[in-house]
């Protein structure tokens, strides 16, 4: 074989090997610093904290102490330059009041279907109507929780500092009266190298 045809061969088999990628599962918890921008760490921070400030906060341990108050969840506002799925954020938030026991929520994202589906029961002629769930008797929610995210982005030379805050709060349905509220700050900095990594 020639060595100019082998040093081809070789050179090829190296750059195949080099364009292969590798995957691996990582832990769900640990810090994600890959850039600046929200991330996983950041969801995991704020719905800790927000959870945690929520259920110990003692107006609301007392209305949870003998009754499972009744919740819906606006839509987070993402007021951010970013495009962040703040749905995420509001599932994460849910899942953790709602495994703790102390709340019941109503799933406003899923109004539409409901309504198709009682209609069909009621109105198809293909259920029993001694079966059909009838309009008119759900539960309403007694409170609403909802929130913003937003964040200010300052960037000198090769430094970048985003900082992120989001509230939220609960407000009493009936009263109009915010029963609880809490903010979370997250900083992050990202300095380039000179060779502008």
């Amino acid at each position: 074989m020639k060595p100019m045809k082998l040093i081809f061969i070789l050179t090829a088999v190296l750059g195949l090997s080099a364009c292969q990628s590798k995957v691996e599962y990582g832990d769900a918890t640990e810090v994600e610093t890959v850039n600046e921008n929200f991330g996983s760490t950041d969801l995991q921070a704020i719905s800790a904290k927000m959870v945690d400030s929520m259920l110990t906060f003692p107006p609301v341990v007392a209305m949870t102490q003998n009754d499972r108050p009744i919740i819906f969840v606006d839509k987070i506002k993402n007021k951010t330059s970013e495009h962040i799925d703040t749905e995420s954020i509001t599932d994460t938030i849910s899942n953790k009041l709602l495994r703790s026991g102390k709340f019941r929520f109503i799933d406003m994202t899923r109004v539409d279907a409901v309504r198709k589906q009682l209609d069909y029961q009621n109105n198809a002629g293909m259920v029993d109507p001694s079966t059909a769930i009838k309009f008119g008797r759900q539960v309403g929610a007694q409170y609403m929780l909802y929130g913003n995210l937003s964040s200010i982005v300052k960037q000198d030379g090769s430094t970048k500092d985003v900082y992120y805050k989001m509230t939220m709060r609960l407000m009493d349905l009936e009263t109009g009266l915010l029963e609880w509220s809490e903010e979370k700050e997250i900083r992050k900095s990202k300095s380039k190298s000179f060779l502008g990594l």
